[in-house]
């Protein structure tokens, strides 16, 4: 693999030029397989078995996880693992796909797996590490790799607490100084980037509600409990009493996705089911959310005299960049891209589980943009319809390998 144009970094370093012709090509065939063969989370065997191929052709040692599914690589160690030496900057990469149709009828890769889609981009995510991986470890056989690289591909982001947990837990951390990430973004032109420092996405836990009661008839609601009118309750009453508890600024928010109760119109029901999810920007206030949330579910649920079991599932923390690898990123991006590459980004209300790895080394996300520039229909994340630009891949990569020469030049 020839490495094409150079370019010269702040102080007089060269920063190898990246992606020539072939590999780009081969890069878009892979995530094109990726995206017509989508795996849910703890089932991405198939995933993990491309990745693992491709990476022992290029000379690599690759280890999949005890838990089954993903991997790690290290790249510039004496071994085939960490051995004390200078920390690693791991690249990580999320490999799941999502519960839901691919609607793209016109697409010729579209999924071939009925009710299963690469809908959030984990499979550009995954082949940018994959290719950063190949550039970084043909300028390592250069001696052109200054510091040691990790790359990490993790299961099951969708499933909520996260693979992330998993993966440390394997040890995946152990060497790492740093660690950083992309996150598809189809608000953002392909060619840039969004950064931010401090919180970046939001805390995400899941609810969920069985209310009971004696049931009865609809004629006399006097005599029992009006379950379907106590959910109901439930549903309006508890967003708006959290939120008289918690500080406005902690934008923490309750979303119902599934309610259910009764079969017949004259019988008020023994049984009502909610779920949701619980959303919060700030850190503090996630951690005191469920106490807080299921305290005033039973107290709208006793008003109304019905029972209540409560599973509050914790999810994740925010993302929160840490200002070092952000500006580690930006340099990186610039060093490529220049200057108008890079863009300011909001903290999203969503969930990642990259927030997880950041509880034990400094850290950042990018939002990779993935829009074609002038295009004014935004396909969003989560929907079957979702695609994108796929030159965002030769900026992933580029932006990667940037991030882990600088790093060594730091």
């Amino acid at each position: 693999m020839s490495l094409e144009s150079e370019v010269v970094l702040p102080g007089g370093a060269v920063l190898p030029g990246v992606l020539p012709g072939a590999l780009r090509a081969e890069l878009i065939a892979f995530r094109r397989d990726l995206h017509m063969h989508p795996e849910l989370g703890n089932q991405e065997f198939r995933t993990t078995a491309a990745i693992k191929e491709r990476l022992e052709k290029a000379g690599l040692k690759p280890r999949v996880l005890s838990v089954g599914t993903g991997l790690v690589c290290d790249i510039g160690v004496a071994g085939e693992q960490w051995d004390g030496g200078p920390s690693m900057l791991a690249l990580r990469a999320d490999i799941d796909g999502l519960p839901i149709p691919d609607t793209k009828s016109e697409c010729p890769y579209r999924s071939t797996v009925p009710d299963r889609a690469h809908a959030c981009g984990h499979d550009v995510h995954t082949t940018v590490v994959l290719g950063a991986g190949l550039v970084l470890a043909e300028l390592h056989k250069q001696g052109l790799l200054p510091r040691p690289v990790r790359l990490i591909f993790q299961p099951a982001e969708e499933v909520l607490p996260g693979g992330a947990a998993d993966v440390i837990g394997c040890g995946a951390l152990e060497g790492v100084g740093a660690i950083v990430a992309v996150h598809c973004d189809p608000r953002v032109d392909a060619g840039k980037i969004g950064l931010r420092e401090g919180p970046i996405t939001s805390a995400c836990d899941r609810l969920e509600i069985a209310l009971a009661g004696p049931g009865g008839h609809t004629a006399r609601p006097h005599l029992t409990t009006d379950l379907v009118t106590a959910a109901a309750r439930v549903v309006t009453d508890v967003p708006a009493l959290v939120g008289r508890r918690f500080d406005s600024r902690s934008g923490l928010a309750i979303t119902w996705g599934r309610v259910e109760s009764g079969h017949a119109p004259n019988v008020i029901p023994q049984h009502a089911e909610l779920s949701g999810t619980v959303r919060c920007l700030d850190i503090e206030a996630w951690r005191t959310a469920p106490d807080v949330v299921v305290a005033a579910i039973d107290e709208v649920a006793n008003l109304h005299r019905a029972k209540s079991e409560i599973n509050y599932v914790r999810g994740v923390p925010p993302v929160v960049n840490e200002p070092g690898v952000t500006e580690l990123l930006r340099d990186a991006m610039i060093a490529r891209r220049g200057v108008e590459s890079v863009e300011g980004t909001e903290q999203s209300l969503g969930g990642e589980d990259f927030s997880w790895y950041l509880q034990h080394v400094p850290g950042a996300m990018a939002r990779l943009g993935v829009r074609t520039p002038g295009e004014r229909h935004v396909r969003d994340l989560h929907q079957g319809d979702f695609d994108v630009d796929e030159s965002a891949i030769t900026v992933g990569v580029e932006l990667f390998t940037a991030a882990a020469l600088v790093n060594g030049l730091r």
